[in-house]
């Protein structure tokens, strides 16, 4: 089956300077001890916007609840924001957990952001709660939690279908339509935007992997957080790939944490704060970032220690000539299409600065001589032919 070239062109990025692929951004919305949620978003819409100018290839935003050091657990709501702040970068989900809302919801929910921002818009899937077994019963209604994720390729069927419009003649969904989507195009007098957010399929094991290669999705795997399965995912992935309307080829990125300091130790002090916030997640204590003063002056016991360096391994810091070997080289060893970072710290002036330096170590455009590669701007799409003569 040939790939439909419009949804390939929307899902396959272009390496900018001398970035060995395209570079993308993974923002978790971070609040930081002494910060608010509105400190992170405008954090977000600053580092949005550097993204954009600096040749970054899309940004996507991560659905985690509970968590009250992040601030992401409305992903169409954040993005709706980041649209009305941008112009060109593609804005996603990375991603939405499908088992905790009914598919007619998010078709509801990124039809409306196509609308807002047509062309740019990503829908990115997982089957994890994105919390823990407690909120997820909140979230569902339900403590069958293990039905959602057995179900989520019957999910994604009727999801897509949502999308596409296209139930067939007898299904009991045939006469619902997900608004704003294709039905407005066949009502009398209708025009319809050609786009519809590509669908990419995510996880941290084998189980999305293999889906997402025999329905021929693009596929996104959580590196930062599952290194050790990356490459089996991966592999698993491409022997799964069955050509498919939406990519002729396998396309996958990876989630990737790094983080840039002018100097090593600031790089060190920073990650060491992340770090001591995820011991405190996974001990059953989630708060805010701490600052990293306080983490170096907190007393890890020898277990946290061994945790704290078994995740500061996979995390690529230091100075920007540091992070951009490392990032190299892991795009080398995992051959993935395009490299999504994500920088979690305390303050958001760290981590803007962070992609600031990874951006100039790689040489990215400027804002000046930022390569558009020819994509319209959300208001020239909104000002430009309808289809009306």
């Amino acid at each position: 089956m040939a790939a439909d070239d419009t949804r390939g062109d929307e899902i396959r990025g272009a390496a900018q300077g001398s970035a060995p692929v395209p570079l993308s951004v993974l923002d978790l919305v971070t609040v930081g001890a002494g910060r608010t949620a509105s400190d992170a978003l405008r954090t977000s819409v600053d580092l949005v916007r550097l993204a954009e100018n600096r040749g970054f290839h899309r940004y996507w935003v991560a659905e985690h609840h509970s968590m009250p050091g992040v601030a992401s657990s409305s992903p169409a709501v954040i993005l709706a924001h980041l649209a009305a702040h941008t112009d060109r970068i593609r804005l996603g989900s990375g991603g939405v957990m499908l088992p905790n809302h009914a598919p007619l919801v998010i078709a509801e929910q990124f039809g409306t952001l196509e609308a807002m921002a047509p062309g740019r818009i990503d829908l990115g899937l997982g089957r994890a709660p994105g919390t823990d077994g407690a909120t997820a019963a909140a979230l569902r209604r339900t403590d069958r939690l293990n039905e959602g994720a057995d179900d989520f390729p019957e999910q994604l069927a009727e999801l897509t279908r949502f999308l596409d419009d296209d139930f067939p003649d007898g299904h009991p969904y045939r006469r619902i339509h997900a608004v704003p989507g294709p039905v407005q195009a066949t009502s009398p007098g209708g025009v319809q935007s050609p786009h519809r957010p590509p669908l990419w399929l995510l996880g941290s094991s084998g189980f999305s992997a293999r889906l997402a290669g025999t329905l021929g999705l693009p596929f996104a795997f959580a590196h930062h957080f599952s290194a050790q399965n990356t490459i089996p995912a991966l592999d698993l992935y491409r022997e799964s790939f069955r050509p498919s309307a939406v990519l002729d080829e396998p396309y996958a990125l990876i989630g990737v944490s790094a983080f840039a300091a002018d100097e090593e130790r600031e790089a060190r002090r920073q990650v060491l704060a992340a770090a001591l916030s995820m011991v405190r997640l996974r001990t059953g204590r989630p708060g805010l970032v701490p600052t990293p003063e306080e983490a170096e002056a907190y007393a890890f016991s020898p277990m946290e220690r061994d945790f704290v360096d078994s995740w500061n391994a996979n995390v690529i810091h230091g100075t920007p000539d540091e992070v951009r070997s490392g990032l190299d080289d892991l795009a080398k060893r995992t051959g993935a299409d395009e490299l999504m970072i994500t920088a979690n710290a305390h303050g958001g002036d760290v981590r803007v600065r962070s992609y600031e330096l990874i951006a100039d170590a790689y040489g990215l455009p400027t804002p000046a001589s930022a390569d558009t590669s020819g994509v319209p701007s959300s208001s020239e799409m909104r000002s430009g032919d309808t289809g009306r003569e």
